[in-house]
């Protein structure tokens, strides 16, 4: 089913003319996307990824069961069917208290918040299509992936790990994820 909804929003994006395959692209197409600077995959914007006629479908998802955003940016987007849940880190957010216990404690709590900004924006753990983990060492990608698999069943989404210099107040993970609505 989840697939299945994919495959609708893409075929979606293609019948209203905004999407099509780049093997259906000719060489002049991209040799003037080059020349021009727009983009090689055509008209996709985000102001035309709706049906025309339609206003842009950009919403902000708050809530109060995960820390609120504490910079220029949202908790979440949702937008033409999908939830672009922003990076969280293991804050407490009844308390706003960083949690700097282990890599297993930390993981279990930003994946409870990013699981309540899901469900704020009307999705779930089981309509996540992409993940990205980022992570304070690499030596603890076992131990991350142990406490993500209590989350994520199959079919799981699709993901990405990677090591980075620092994060947000030096916690040693932090998770952002795109779901589906």
């Amino acid at each position: 089913m989840k697939r299945r909804e994919a495959l609708r929003a893409i075929g979606s994006l293609t019948a209203i003319g905004t999407l099509a395959p780049v093997g259906h692209r000719s060489r002049a197409h991209f040799s003037e996307a080059r020349k021009t600077g727009s983009s090689m995959l055509g008209n996709i914007s985000p102001l035309n990824l709706q049906q025309k006629g339609e206003k842009s479908m950009k919403q902000e998802v708050k809530t109060d069961k995960a820390p609120k955003a504490i910079g220029p940016y949202s908790q979440g987007i949702v937008a033409n069917g999908f939830v672009f849940a922003s990076g969280q880190i293991p804050l407490d957010p009844a308390t706003g208290e960083l949690n700097t216990g282990t890599v297993e404690e930390q993981t279990r709590l930003v994946l409870r918040n990013l699981g309540a900004v899901l469900e704020a924006a009307g999705s779930s753990y089981d309509k996540v299509v992409k993940c990205t983990v980022f992570l304070q060492d690499m030596n603890d990608f076992s131990k991350m992936n142990q406490v993500y698999s209590e989350f994520f069943k199959a079919p799981f989404p699709a993901r990405a790990a990677v090591q980075v210099a620092r994060l947000p107040r030096d916690v040693k993970v932090e998770i952002e994820a795109i779901a589906l609505i």
